[in-house]
C-alpha cells in the first residue's frame, strides 16, 4: 500500500493546488476540514484524477464524508476498488434474454 499511498498523496497535491503540503501528510491525516482547498470542485478533480491516474470506476453512491476523512480512508478505497472489483454500473442481462 505504501506505493498507492504516495501516488495518492501526489494526486491530491495536483487536484488540490497545495504547493507540496499534501506530500507531507501521513496515513491518520485529517482530509476534510482541514485542508482548505478540499471544497466540492476540488473533491470533483480529485475523483476524477483517482479514477483516471488507477483506472477505477467510482461511483456516485459510494462518496461520503468517511471516505475522504484521513488520507489512510481515501488510500483504502483506492485500493478496495483496485482489487478487481467489478463496477456498479456494468451492463447485465436478466435471466429473461433481455
Amino acid at each position: 500500500m505504501t506505493a498507492t499511498i504516495d501516488q495518492v498523496r501526489v494526486l491530491i497535491d495536483n487536484a488540490l493546488g497545495t504547493g507540496g503540503r499534501a506530500l507531507r501528510l501521513d496515513r491518520d491525516s485529517r482530509l476534510l476540514g482541514s485542508i482548505p482547498e478540499l471544497d466540492s470542485m476540488a473533491i470533483a478533480a480529485l475523483i476524477t484524477a483517482l479514477s483516471d491516474h488507477f483506472d477505477i470506476v467510482i461511483d456516485d453512491g459510494e462518496l461520503d464524508a468517511e471516505l475522504f476523512a484521513t488520507l489512510g480512508t481515501l488510500t483504502d478505497f483506492v485500493e478496495q476498488k483496485r482489487g478487481g472489483e467489478t463496477p456498479a454500473m456494468s451492463p447485465q442481462r436478466d435471466s429473461h434474454g433481455g
